[in-house]
């Protein structure tokens, strides 16, 4: 995806305000493995992913737990460093080797500031952030692990080809093995 694209997915704002976020976007590509956010660190940076897959989770009890899946299209941030400038408390890697874009968040905070297009484009991006975690805790709350792994394939069936299955059954917040159970019954 364009940097263009992934802007007016968010929120489309006017050309103008779309210039200035696209002159701020610089484009990297890191490779499988890399961690782009760790634990009790602040990141410097907010980037959105044109090409690839990612994770974020942390430790519980010396096990990794999976709670987010970023693909082609998603912004990646942790949100507690870039709300309140603040450690984060999740490791974010890549799954696969990624083309990003790269924005210094002392410089989106300054568009925010001179530019309110890009600030309701920041706060649009901020409530849509807000309803994904919401669902992801309801459902986590109130489904059973066959319905989560069936709306995890009705809405990102590619992912179950892209990511190994322990994260998926991680993100599930089940074992491996009860992912299998799943899996056979289903094909």
């Amino acid at each position: 995806m364009s940097i263009e694209q992934i802007i007016n997915q968010i929120y489309p704002v006017p050309e103008t305000s779309a210039q200035k976020l696209k002159q701020l976007a610089e484009e990297i590509t890191l490779p499988k493995g890399r961690i782009l956010f760790e634990v009790d660190k602040i990141s410097r940076n907010v980037y959105f992913l044109k090409k690839g897959i990612v994770r974020a989770y942390l430790f519980q009890h010396d096990t990794e737990v999976t709670f987010w899946f970023g693909r082609e299209g998603d912004t990646i941030i942790s949100m507690k460093n870039y709300v309140d400038n603040k450690p984060g408390y999740e490791n974010i890697e890549l799954l696969e080797d990624c083309e990003l874009y790269r924005i210094r968040t002392s410089d989106l905070r300054k568009l925010f500031a001179e530019d309110i297009h890009i600030a309701n484009w920041g706060r649009r991006f901020a409530e849509t952030e807000l309803i994904k975690v919401e669902e992801r805790l309801i459902s986590r709350q109130f489904s059973m692990a066959a319905d989560r792994y069936q709306e995890l394939l009705n809405h990102n069936p590619d992912l179950v080809q892209r990511v190994q299955l322990c994260h998926i059954a991680s993100y599930l917040g089940i074992t491996q093995v009860s992912l299998s159970r799943i899996r056979s019954k289903i094909r």
